[in-house]
């Protein structure tokens, strides 16, 4: 591969750290063509873009685009492939259930909602991570479930109680 070969494959590999909040850096070798046809098939469906890469090219590429955690180059040996996300526990579900047929792909680490998680072990936490929307809708939801009591509940025997407070805040001002 030629230097000017080598500046296009970082380029593409820097747009696409930039265009995906969330990667996953996994290790997919001993998959066999069909396996890896599998996977590939389950991540396009899924929405998740799977790409193999070289460690040297990554690493580059990661600098360019300022994600290069010393923990996360660290990890970048062996055979690396990459799993780029939109929704950020995406990945990390499709690796849990791939597993139930094979013991690939392991993941080596993830940068997901900008922190980075290392090593394989993370998979079942990352599998249950609730994306930004959905932290910001259940905290709507906790935050308006008192509101709707106290609406429910005036609703329920309104005339009668607010009649009630009336009266009462008339005969104290009296």
């Amino acid at each position: 591969m030629t230097k000017e070969e080598k500046a296009v494959v970082i380029d593409n590999l820097a747009a696409q750290l930039n265009e995906y909040p969330h990667f996953y850096i996994t290790d997919i070798e001993a998959l066999n063509a069909e396996q890896t046809a599998a996977l590939r098939r389950k991540c396009f469906e899924s929405g998740v873009k799977l790409v193999v890469v070289k460690n040297t090219l990554l690493t580059k590429a990661l600098e360019k685009v300022e994600k290069a955690d010393a923990e996360l180059v660290a990890k970048l040996e062996g055979p690396t492939s990459i799993m780029f996300a939109e929704v950020a526990k995406m990945p990390a579900q499709l690796i849990k259930e791939f597993r139930k047929t094979s013991d690939k792909p392991v993941l080596k680490a993830a940068y997901v909602e900008g922190c980075v998680y290392v090593g394989d072990s993370q998979v079942e936490m990352l599998s249950n991570i609730k994306s930004r929307e959905e932290l910001i809708g259940d905290i709507v939801a906790l935050l308006q479930s008192p509101a709707k009591n106290v609406i429910s509940a005036l609703q329920a025997n309104a005339g009668q109680k607010i009649a009630g407070l009336v009266k009462t805040l008339e005969t104290r001002n009296n």
